[in-house]
């Protein structure tokens, strides 16, 4: 991917992620609320389903103090609808005939973890590959805020994780575009990389269990399916309709 994709993708992305990360935040405190689901819990689900799923949950739980448990169930309730999205996500996209930048676009804004946007996209094809990686990236940037501002408002002396991840994504994206001379190994360095996404998704599918389902527990999975369907459902409605695009 060169860096003319990634800034005309990640300019437009970043208004989407912002609206959306809003939106989600809110919802998932009202719904937590509604089904009784712990406040720490509530909150790193809530996180976890607006920013980039374990990652958001990893960064803002020790901010939080979350517990052991609370951290186990919201990751848990995260990784199970992860699954799910890399098993429907594609499939739902062929049926609406969408195309691979309405797919990437949704793929950033409705699905948890980067690397399960990047394994829905990349079976979608290359254009909602480089869309939804770029968006899903700008999305994940939002952590640096929302951990600075809890830390300031819970006074908490946490270490702040960052996002190192994007800036190597913008280096690797640098390097594409302007430095020439490793051209040769560029398509080497992206099959190793295939090789470790496909590795990272396969990782994921043997987490899920049903020992998994019963420790998250009903009322948290319950807030996160719910939350996710909404985010999900709406985000598609807008996408496909044509009420934003990029």
């Amino acid at each position: 991917m060169d860096l003319q994709q990634v800034l005309q993708a990640g300019r437009s992305g970043f208004v989407y992620t912002a609206a959306s990360i809003s939106i989600a935040l809110l919802l998932g405190w009202g719904l937590g609320k509604l089904l009784g689901v712990k406040q720490k819990t509530s909150f790193l689900i809530s996180t976890g389903t607006a920013i980039c799923g374990g990652s958001a949950i990893a960064v803002l739980a020790p901010i939080t103090n979350a517990g052991e448990e609370e951290i186990a169930v919201s990751l848990g309730t995260v990784f199970v609808l992860n699954s799910v999205a890399l098993l429907t996500f594609p499939a739902i996209g062929n049926w609406l005939h969408m195309t691979q930048t309405q797919f990437g676009l949704w793929s950033a804004l409705a699905i948890h973890d980067t690397s399960s946007v990047v394994g829905a996209a990349a079976k979608f094809g290359t254009v909602a590959l480089a869309v939804g990686t770029t968006v899903k990236l700008a999305r994940a940037l939002w952590i640096v805020p929302l951990s600075i501002g809890m830390a300031l408002v819970r006074k908490s002396k946490a270490r702040i994780q960052w996002p190192w991840f994007i800036l190597l994504f913008c280096f690797a994206a640098v390097a594409n575009t302007y430095i020439h001379i490793f051209q040769p190994i560029y398509p080497t360095l992206k099959h190793l990389g295939i090789v470790g996404l496909t590795v990272t998704l396969y990782l994921i599918g043997t987490g899920l269990s049903m020992r998994t389902l019963r420790e998250v527990g009903v009322r948290p999975l319950v807030q996160g399916l719910l939350l996710w369907i909404v985010v999900a459902s709406g985000s598609l409605a807008l996408i496909y309709y044509g009420c934003i695009h990029l």
